[in-house]
């Protein structure tokens, strides 16, 4: 109520000095545009900060759109490769192609790690190293998703209150209009209240669109992670499996993993385990 009475006093205040018109969009256009001439230097310039603050914010929110909805697919085709191949190497050779993918980024880093160790031959002699890696990788995949997230949280954060700075301008231009006239009327008061109403609403225009994003994609990377730890000791669960198998031949333990846990058509010895990454923990955002 207190927002809407200085509202309606300056909006009342320009419709007595707009020229009559028949055409009310024209007249409506011709108040607003008279509402911003009468906006100072100070105000002004929190309107461009507003609108810099804006632009760059929506810039994040499409980008980070397009990256989730590229992580999602890549990670949806790379678990269906996964699950299909017989052979670690399979895997490595088209790794590249699911380069958006933070689950890709795992393997790639754990059979790097598994190739250093075991030569490219026999079963790893340590997990310890393949588990660092692995949880590295899942770090280093998770933290490149929260890129520029901080700057959504810092717009959404300091936005209102950079409106807010207007406001205190535009009250202080209002007070000042109202000793100047020497009387309390509309006209000596309207142009600074105008102008403090235009940045409080300008600051919330810009800190509602960044705090509903930052919301929306904090949620979207915690699934992620959680989905790629649970890949990670997938991964890791095969790769133990090989080094517990009891007669194994070494060259035949290198080149394949374990045999599926559930029903798969029959790729002998050491094919990759079989079981869906949705009965290990989460699933990937369904959504791009």
């Amino acid at each position: 109520m207190p927002i809407f009475t200085p509202l309606a006093l300056a909006f009342l205040l320009q419709n007595d000095a707009a020229p009559t018109s028949e055409n009310g969009v024209a007249h409506g256009a011709n108040a607003l545009m008279q509402m911003f001439g009468n906006i100072g230097y100070v105000a002004m310039a929190v309107l461009v900060i507003l609108l810099i603050a804006s632009l760059y914010s929506w810039t994040i929110i499409f980008g980070k759109m397009g990256t989730f909805r590229r992580a999602t697919n890549a990670s949806r085709r790379f678990v269906r490769a996964f699950r299909k191949a017989s052979r670690l190497q399979e895997i490595a050779t088209v790794v590249g192609d699911y380069k958006d993918s933070p689950l890709a980024q795992v393997f790639e880093d754990v059979y790097e790690t598994y190739k250093r160790q075991t030569g490219g031959a026999g079963a790893p002699h340590n997990l310890a190293p393949l588990e660092r890696s692995a949880q590295t990788a899942a770090s280093e995949a998770v933290t490149s998703l929260e890129r520029r997230l901080t700057w959504l949280a810092t717009i959404a954060a300091t936005s209102p209150f950079v409106g807010l700075f207007g406001t205190v301008m535009g009250v202080v231009d209002a007070f000042q209009g109202l000793g100047t006239a020497g009387a309390a009327t509309l006209r000596a008061v309207a142009p600074g209240i105008s102008e403090a109403l235009i940045t409080t609403a300008a600051g919330l225009f810009v800190a509602v669109p960044a705090v509903v994003a930052y919301n929306q994609f904090a949620a979207r990377i915690r699934v992620f992670a959680s989905a790629t730890d649970d890949f990670s000791r997938e991964l890791l669960n095969s790769m133990e499996e090989i080094q517990s198998r009891p007669g194994a031949p070494p060259q035949s333990a290198a080149a394949h993993m374990p045999a599926p846990a559930y029903p798969a058509p029959a790729a002998g010895p050491g094919s990759l385990s079989s079981r869906p990454l949705s009965d290990t923990g989460r699933e990937l955002p369904s959504r791009g």
